[in-house]
Order: structure tokens, then C-alpha cells, then sequence
């Protein structure tokens, strides 16, 4: 299923084309982090791609974005233990321990619109309607319902000891980011190593390192044009991690441990994992293939 808005088309790519030509996001990003490189996986969401077509047939879930739901996998995802895998104890940072993992996610790649671009296009529930007209969908349609269910993740309240932002742009998501970290030198980590990782059981090698004790974690939304769900809370540390899988290939990999998860949802899939209640001990997860990590140098 596609988004087949020809008069949007068009209007978009005239803007992408414009802004390829002259890389105002890049230019951005070298005015305000001019001691940060930028990740060729975020050069890449700046080439114009036209909008992602959105299967509705399988709805995107990350289950880090919401640790005060009660996510539970359903269906196929109930048979696939990666759904809540991901999830371990700070304790069990140690060489030696084992994990089935899958960190790789595979989706059809959105680009980021420009930045003017991006501001003038409505990302409101408020706006729904005329979200809808703007992409020629029928409100009752599967593709509405993943875009309406979107926006209605992102506004959601924030949890105690979280601030949260979705970023339309790279300039939103870099105002974010840096404001929450509070300074524009900065490190983006993203996990490359993992997009190749096959579903199996990896141990954790020797080398592991905590790189920083404050982050900004961003996660794709399932859109038709880039979007990032990015939060921060108050009391987190980051982990770079050597993998090692059954079949020898290897893989570091980025973990995000969370000291209070007090306010988390009693019935999250992470305390039914690590049979743990919560608030009680610091709980972490890996960062999948399609996220990104802000830390400060």
C-alpha cells in the first residue's frame, strides 16, 4: 500500500531536489556540531527518497518507546522471544553471558524532508483530517489508522523522569538532543554492527565499556516520512558490548540500563522476563538497528 498523493508528490520532490542540491540539514549539522562527524546512516535519511509506502499488515513496534504500557506480544510476535530478549540486568554485564538476540530491523527507509518542508506539514492529531487529504487517504483506511496510531504514541504524556520529543526534521531531532544533553559536543551512535545480526543466541565478549551516564535515545517511527521518537531520562547509563554469536560473527552492540523503573508499568513485558518487579533493579535493553544514541564527548 502507498501514499499516492500526486500535487504532495510533486511538491515534495521539488523540495528534495532543491534540498539536495544545496544540503542546508548538512550545513546544519556542521554549524552546530562541528566536532561531530555525521553517521553515513544519517547522511543517508537526508537523500530524497520520495515517501515510504507503509504496510499496514504489520504494524511497527518498538517496545522501548513505551515503558509505561503493558506491551505484550500477540500473534507471531508472542513466538518470537527477541520481543522481550532484548531486556536484561545491569548485573549480567559480564563476559560470558548468553542471549537470544535480534536487533536487526528491516524497513523500507524513509527520508527526512527538509526542514521548512517538514514544519509546514501538520503532525497533530488536531490535524488528522487534513493529514489524511494531504496524502489523498481515506480516514478509514489501514494506512490512516498507522498514521493516526503515529501521532497519537508522540503525544502522549511523558512518563516521571522522561522528556520526550518527535523529531520531523534533523534539525528538531538535533535541538532536542543537544538541549536535553546540555552541550553540542556530542557523540551519535548508531548500531550498524546489529543491522547484520541474524537471529541466534550471542554471548557478551570481553571489552564491554560504560561510554556515558546520560543519553538521548531516538527510535524510528513508522511513517511515510523520517521520523524519531526521542527521549531522555533522568537516571540511565550506556553500554558498548561485544557480541559474539553461535556462528562466530560478531557484532558491538549499544545498551541502554535504566536505574529507576519506578514508574514503569507494573505489567511491562521487561519485569515478566526478568521476573523482576519494579523499581527494584536497573534494567537495560540493547538499541535496535533503526535507533540512534546521543551522548555527550
Amino acid at each position: 500500500m502507498e501514499f499516492r498523493s500526486l500535487s504532495f508528490l510533486a511538491f515534495l520532490s521539488v523540495m528534495l531536489v532543491i534540498s539536495h542540491a544545496s544540503l542546508p540539514s548538512e550545513d546544519y549539522w556542521k554549524l552546530v556540531l562541528p566536532h561531530t562527524p555525521m553517521p553515513k546512516a544519517i547522511r543517508d535519511l537526508l537523500q530524497p527518497k520520495g515517501l515510504r509506502s507503509v504496510d499496514a499488515s504489520t504494524p511497527y513496534c518498538n517496545v522501548q518507546s513505551g515503558f509505561n504500557k503493558a506491551f505484550q506480544p500477540t500473534g507471531d510476535d508472542a513466538q518470537d522471544d527477541s520481543k522481550g530478549s532484548s531486556f536484561f540486568l545491569e548485573t549480567d554485564l559480564r563476559p560470558g553471558k548468553k542471549m537470544k538476540l535480534n536487533l536487526a530491523i528491516t524497513t523500507n527507509e524513509a527520508a527526512f524532508l527538509p526542514h521548512q518542508v517538514a514544519e509546514s506539514i501538520p503532525f497533530s492529531s488536531n490535524k488528522l483530517s487534513e493529514i489524511l487529504r494531504r496524502f489523498s487517504l481515506k480516514e478509514n483506511s489501514a494506512e490512516a489508522k498507522v498514521i493516526k496510531k503515529a501521532i497519537e504514541e508522540c503525544e502522549e504524556p511523558a512518563m516521571e523522569g522522561e522528556a520526550k520529543y518527535c523529531a520531523t526534521s534533523l534539525e528538531s531531532l538535533i535541538e532536542f538532543s543537544t538541549s536535553k544533553l546540555g552541550s553540542k559536543n556530542v557523540n551519535v551512535l548508531i548500531p550498524n554492527d546489529v543491522k547484520k545480526m541474524t537471529r541466534q543466541e550471542y554471548e557478551f565478549g570481553v571489552g564491554m565499556k560504560k561510554i556515558a551516564d546520560k543519553s538521548v535515545v531516538c527510535h524510528e517511527v513508522y511513517y511515510p516520512y523520517a521520523v524519531f521518537y526521542c527521549h531522555a531520562f533522568a537516571k540511565t547509563r550506556t553500554y558498548m558490548i561485544p557480541l559474539v554469536g553461535a556462528d562466530g560473527s560478531k557484532a558491538k552492540a549499544v545498551a541502554t540500563c535504566h536505574l529507576d523503573t519506578s514508574a514503569w508499568h507494573p505489567k511491562h513485558v521487561a519485569f515478566k522476563v526478568l521476573n523482576v518487579k519494579p523499581g527494584t533493579v536497573p534494567i537495560c535493553h540493547f538499541i535496535h538497528s533503526n535507533d540512534m544514541v546521543w551522548i555527550p564527548k
